[in-house]
């Protein structure tokens, strides 16, 4: 049996309402207890020079897929916020590729969250960053 409070069409709907102005950038794939898979829409407004996916567009990534994560397994509470990040930068991604997040919640308490994000360029099987996130969960 789900722990689920809001399943995929819950978060994108979340996201459409909380969040217009970046509601076009990401796509839940898939959710399940304590985990999710977010895509992100790259587009030329989230390159670098370089030809390259750019450094916020990855941390963006991840913190919305530890964000889902969590509301997903709450339910809608659109004031948990971010208190640490860690994220590590291991490869170039493909510029007109967009970008997979893998993230796991390792810890879903009372006041905190911490999850873990891998982040995929589609189609190619290792990844190009990794972030360590914890959140800090709105009282009742």
């Amino acid at each position: 049996m789900s722990a689920l409070k809001m399943d995929r069409n819950a978060l994108m709907e979340f996201i459409k309402v909380a969040f217009p102005q970046v509601a076009e950038d990401f796509v839940v794939e898939n959710v399940s207890d304590m985990k999710i898979t977010v895509r992100q829409v790259v587009t030329e407004k989230h390159l670098r020079p370089g030809g390259t996916v750019s450094g916020p567009t990855m941390f963006a990534l991840a913190d919305v897929s530890v964000y889902l994560a969590i509301l997903a397994m709450i339910g809608p509470k659109a004031l948990a916020v971010t208190t640490n990040c860690s994220l590590d930068f291991m490869r170039k991604p493909a510029a007109n590729t967009d970008l997979i997040a893998e993230c796991r919640l390792l810890k879903l308490g009372r006041v905190l969250a911490v999850g873990d994000v891998l982040i995929y360029s589609e189609g190619v099987d290792a990844p190009v960053a990794r972030a360590s996130m914890t959140y800090s969960i709105p009282p009742k």
